[in-house]
């Protein structure tokens, strides 16, 4: 929950603090009282607002003390106790409005959402999955409940029922969750590939084109399994296709689509698409690839060239080291040694760094995932763009 959320959730609170106060107590003594409560409520906003967790949290158990059958100020200080770690007073707080008998159906139910949220923060990901089962089943905050269950079976990697309930919550919502149940029959997809059950990883490969009509990662893995096969001339339309759809992807494919040229004999048909995707393609590699099937087939001079004039319109580290080396074969004496230290330092520059870098979190990787470690969300880790990248 977000601090403008949690300011809106504890808005009510002083109000009714005041009331309350006023209702007790004489005028004079309840006028100072009601003074007291709003400045402590507005001074545990300030430290809220300002990240200052533990300065708002004394703030908020103080105004809980002057009524403790309120229960927004029981959430908000739950919310809070998990937000910064305390996982286990933020159960102890939602057990205990959940024991109330005088809650409403509707608090209670935010309360258990509440302590679903707490048990996967603790990792209690069974007790979490049981509870958010039970408000689906209630009807009640299904939408949410759905949504906690599909994270927990991404977690466990339990993708049938991640498409059961990413299913169930499209119909709840009204919104597609296409693309995400694609990577679903993805992952299953791919299980089938390691198996060699290709009728299986076919299926899978169907349903998430069913789910989302142009699955990228569907198309690659396609070309996986028809180059297993030795489909060759489908295996290239389909990593062509992913190629086609989304040119990041390039880095990806590159590999596999060559072996599969070079195995059709087709290498016409790979500098064509090579020449296309370094017009397409913002990154180095498409380059590299090119400048590789120049040397087999036009010789290492017309590489060089080639790989010149590349440099000079997008610099790139990976580009000089290919151009170093390939300029190593003919070098020789101080020449030789000159060019064997730039490729020591080249290749120093490039340790370590990240390759590719998710456009929501920013967590930076040397691989490519689907789904990126830090942020959990799909098909947003993507190349990085820059000398010493992509």
């Amino acid at each position: 929950m977000s601090e403008l959320s949690l300011l809106f959730l504890l808005l009510p609170v002083a109000a009714f603090s005041g009331w309350y106060v006023a209702r007790r107590g004489s005028e004079r003594t309840s006028g100072a009282r009601v003074s007291e409560l709003s400045s402590n409520y507005f001074r545990g906003l300030n430290y809220l607002l300002n990240e200052q967790q533990d300065k708002a949290i004394e703030v908020f158990l103080k105004l809980a003390e002057y009524n403790r059958d309120t229960v927004e100020t029981h959430l908000a200080l739950g919310n809070l106790f998990r937000r910064r770690g305390e996982v286990d007073r933020a159960i102890r707080v939602h057990q205990s409005l959940i024991a109330r008998p005088s809650l409403t159906d509707e608090e209670k139910t935010v309360a258990l959402l509440e302590l679903g949220e707490d048990y996967m923060r603790a990792g209690l990901l069974d007790r979490a999955e049981t509870l958010f089962t039970d408000l689906v089943t209630m009807d009640a905050l299904a939408s949410s409940a759905l949504t906690h269950l599909v994270s927990i079976y991404q977690h466990e990697r339990d993708w049938n029922k991640a498409i059961d309930n990413a299913t169930r919550l499209e119909t709840a919502t009204g919104e597609s969750c296409g693309s995400l149940i694609a990577q679903f029959h993805c992952e299953l997809a791919e299980q089938a590939r390691a198996r060699r059950d290709w009728d299986e990883a076919r299926r899978c490969l169907d349903a998430a084109l069913a789910a989302e009509d142009d699955c990228v990662r569907a198309s690659m893995i396609l070309g996986h399994i028809e180059a297993a096969n030795d489909n060759l001339d489908a295996a290239i339309d389909a990593f062509e296709h992913v190629a086609e759809r989304d040119v990041d992807y390039v880095p990806e494919i590159l590999s596999p689509l060559l072996d599969c040229y070079a195995r059709a004999h087709q290498m016409q048909r790979a500098e064509e698409f090579l020449l296309r995707m370094t017009e397409r393609h913002q990154g180095v590699s498409p380059v590299l690839a090119l400048a590789r099937l120049y040397a087999r087939t036009k010789g290492e001079k017309a590489a060089v060239e080639f790989l010149t004039r590349q440099l000079h319109q997008r610099p790139s580290v990976r580009a000089l080291m290919a151009l170093i080396d390939a300029n190593l074969h003919t070098a020789q004496g101080e020449a030789r040694e000159s060019l064997l230290i730039q490729r020591d330092l080249t290749r120093k520059l490039l340790e370590g760094q990240a390759m590719y870098r998710c456009t929501r979190c920013g967590f930076g990787a040397k691989a490519h995932h689907w789904q990126c470690p830090s942020c959990k969300n799909w098909s947003t880790i993507r190349p990085i763009h820059s000398v010493v990248g992509e």
